[in-house]
């Protein structure tokens, strides 16, 4: 059992989970529409699978034996909030423009579910979970973002009146969405290789 990647895995768990449980109050009062507005952002969702997924590694870290099943999971939880991270800083960050580390970075939250948690969930998968990783499971890795997509597009476009989303990360401005989608999985798949490539060292 390697002890620093108990307290990566239970750390990132943990530090997720006060946030969540912060997005659901509001002037200390449970405000359970402020949880299911922060649901909807990839940046949330992709922290819980990865809170979730490194929960679990902990647990059977401490019990001494990983199931593929676990690490599987972990795989996706980091590749997801990898994506989070890039698109951060590639997508995001440019379109917001001068001002762009207050929007995204600047508080607490943000810090950690855009970049921290995603460096933690790398170095410790990628670092202390080396299993060596084949072609069709590094696939597993598009899994979050395959499955978001979609949702995002409908709740943006199709959904109905009162229950649609804003399109709050741009992604159909100017009518771009078939390109941002395909742009999102292309770099969804580069992730996924790269990850692989470091398992695979």
């Amino acid at each position: 059992m390697n002890t620093a990647d108990v307290i990566l895995n239970f750390a990132v768990w943990a530090v997720t989970l006060a946030f969540v449980v912060s997005f659901s109050r509001k002037d200390g009062d449970w405000a359970p529409d402020r949880l299911r507005y922060a649901l909807r952002f990839f940046t949330c969702l992709s922290n819980i699978l990865c809170a979730d997924a490194c929960f679990l590694t902990g647990i059977f870290l401490l019990a001494g034996n990983v199931p593929q099943w676990v690490w599987t999971l972990k795989y996706m939880g980091t590749a997801a909030v990898t994506v989070t991270m890039l698109t951060v800083f590639f997508i995001l960050a440019p379109s917001v423009g001068k001002g762009w580390y207050d929007v995204l970075l600047k508080k607490p939250s943000d810090k950690f579910m855009h970049l921290l948690t995603p460096l933690a969930a790398l170095v410790s998968f990628c670092v202390f979970e080396k299993r060596g990783m084949s072609f069709a499971q590094c696939l597993w890795g598009m899994l979050p973002v395959a499955l978001y997509g979609p949702l995002y597009l409908y709740k943006i476009l199709y959904a109905p009146e009162g229950k649609r989303w804003d399109d709050f990360y741009g992604f159909n401005r100017n009518g771009r969405w078939p390109a941002m989608f395909a742009v999102m999985v292309a770099g969804t798949f580069l992730i996924c290789l790269g990850i692989r490539a470091l398992q695979n060292l």
